[in-house]
């Protein structure tokens, strides 16, 4: 075993700790959620970057030296790969997301051209009751929780699909709620982790955030995930005391990452207390529709994101589907009060 200096740590490998001295093993463990130290073989135009543990983004280039996560993705809109059954010092893998995911690309994406390559130097190492020992993030993660016995209301963030606007939302649900004298928690609950979208709503006022990756999961692809959810609301409520809970449901509503079984759950579902739906299209609107009142069994509050960004989108959804749909980038202000509505008051609390 030997100490690296590494260019940076990975937003993914945040939690464990590590820093620009990482001592190295030539013993990788082949498993989601241990890190492993890389070489970039290559720097690439598109799709270069990756978040690292201080937040910054910063471009790959050829010969940088950092800390990533060995995980799966499975995504439409960008690359998929699996970790690898055996990962040696100089096998070449792929950088699979900004996020910092390590594993070997099994789907590159036109758009983005062919996974970035990087060389395994090994595996990363940290210090627990005086033995060096793998750093993973299972070490560090909120335990997973059976049942939920209560919690504050709820408020879902779902798609159609990827990019559709529900990060937008939820900041501007936050921020709305929190100047209504709301005290507001956020997560983000599925998904191929990156702090980013976390980050971006505590600064538009969450009070707490987490993420999936808090309970040890890279990418929420082929789990079952309402357990781990369940310890995400669960810590925020003890953690936050806050009036109401923000989860934005990352990827669409159909798809690997495991949204449909958040959106089944009886027991999350009843504390959900608002439904809000980004899509980029009518047809998108319409199969989200049928899937909440024939397999969710829920009503949709509002429908918000590109669909809506004139009013011939609106006035469908409203007139023909009969479903509310405010723009949340013209109307944040109706949004935020629309879900208020769904709220009970917030708690009144004494003055520090």
């Amino acid at each position: 075993m030997n100490t690296i200096e590494v260019t940076y740590v990975s937003s993914t490998a945040a939690k464990t700790g590590l820093v620009r001295d990482v001592s190295l093993s030539d013993y990788v463990v082949a498993q989601e959620g241990y890190c492993i130290v890389v070489e970039a073989l290559e720097a690439k135009p598109i799709y270069n970057q990756i978040e690292c543990a201080d937040g910054e983004f910063r471009t790959i280039a050829k010969g940088d030296i950092f800390v990533g996560v060995l995980g799966e993705r499975k995504a439409l809109k960008g690359y998929s790969g699996v970790v690898p059954r055996v990962a040696l010092p100089g096998d070449t893998l792929n950088v699979l997301n900004m996020g910092g995911i390590i594993g070997t690309c099994v789907s590159d994406h036109p758009d983005l051209g062919p996974a970035l390559r990087v060389k395994v130097l090994g595996a990363a190492m940290v210090e627990k009751d005086g033995m060096q020992v793998h750093a993973r993030l299972q070490d560090h993660a909120l335990l997973p929780v059976d049942s939920l016995k209560s919690s504050v209301p709820l408020i879902f963030i779902s798609g159609s699909a990827m990019n559709t606007g529900k990060t937008f939302a939820a900041c501007e649900v936050v921020q709305r709620l929190t100047r209504s004298g709301y005290r507001v928690a956020a997560a983000k609950a599925t998904g191929a982790s990156l702090m980013r979208d976390v980050q971006l709503i505590r600064r538009h006022g969450a009070v707490e955030i987490a993420t999936f990756t808090d309970t040890g999961v890279v990418c929420s692809t082929n789990k079952a995930m309402a357990p781990q959810v369940k310890g995400i609301i669960k810590h925020l409520n003890e953690v936050a005391d806050p009036d109401a809970i923000v989860i934005e449901l990352g990827d669409g509503i159909i798809g690997y990452y495991g949204v449909d079984e958040l959106l089944q759950d009886k027991e999350l579902q009843k504390f959900a207390k608002a439904h809000i739906v980004a899509a980029v299209d009518l047809a998108g609107v319409w199969a989200v529709q049928q899937l909440f009142k024939d397999r969710y069994h829920a009503e949709i509050t509002v429908v918000t994101g590109p669909v809506t960004d004139n009013g011939v989108g609106k006035q469908y959804i409203e007139q023909v589907m009969g479903i509310p749909a405010i723009n949340a980038r013209e109307d944040p202000k109706d949004l935020g009060d629309k879900v208020a509505s769904k709220l009970p008051a917030p708690k009144q609390r004494e003055e520090a």
